[in-house]
């Protein structure tokens, strides 16, 4: 078996993280729209994130 390891350098134009309360202000879950299709973001209460179509 061959494996190809790549390496992954950061783009300097990359947005730096956010967290991710601060895209659910209240409650536990966020609509969000791309290209007219909306997803569901979702803190689980094990604090994992989820996204749902």
């Amino acid at each position: 078996m061959t494996l190809h390891v790549t390496k992954m350098e950061a783009a300097e134009t990359q947005l730096p993280p956010i967290d991710a309360r601060s895209l659910i202000s209240d409650g536990s879950t966020r609509q969000i729209i791309l290209d007219g299709q909306i997803y569901t973001l979702r803190i689980t209460r094990a604090q994992k994130l989820i996204l749902t179509k």
